[in-house]
């Protein structure tokens, strides 16, 4: 549980250190008996705490808005921006989690948004038609 990222060869190898021989199969069985599951390690941004309070003062700020009538939202303008890495190694790394785990700091691995070489697109739409 301290450790998500140790592998059945791990476990094997300490195993037989110890005097114990076991195979993989044996150890997975286990973890799964335990609740545990070998899942994808999350990729997440790497955020200061200045940069979590923000996001929750916008969340709560947002949840105002969530009975405005129809004419209000008409006068929004909804855009998304996502960025298509060119040049990624994508090396996968396991983890053994709980299913409600996921994004625990333990499971995830922070990433940070420059290098090798990217496309960024933006698009918007809205009700409103634009000549």
């Amino acid at each position: 549980r301290n450790q998500p990222r140790t592998t059945q060869e791990d476990f094997v190898s300490d195993l037989k250190a110890a005097g114990t021989i076991v195979t993989k199969k044996t150890i997975g069985n286990t973890l799964c008996r335990e609740g545990l599951k070998s899942c994808s390690d999350r990729k997440v941004p790497l955020l200061k705490k200045a940069h979590i309070q923000a996001r929750l003062k916008f969340a709560k700020l947002s949840s105002e808005h969530l009975n405005d009538s129809a004419e209000n939202w008409v006068k929004v303008l909804w855009s998304y921006q996502t960025k298509i890495e060119l040049f990624v190694i994508n090396s996968t790394c396991r983890v053994w989690r709980r299913r409600n785990a996921t994004y625990d700091p333990k499971n995830t691995i922070p990433t940070v948004k420059h290098g090798g070489g990217n496309i960024m697109l933006w698009g918007c739409f809205s009700d409103q038609i634009i000549d």
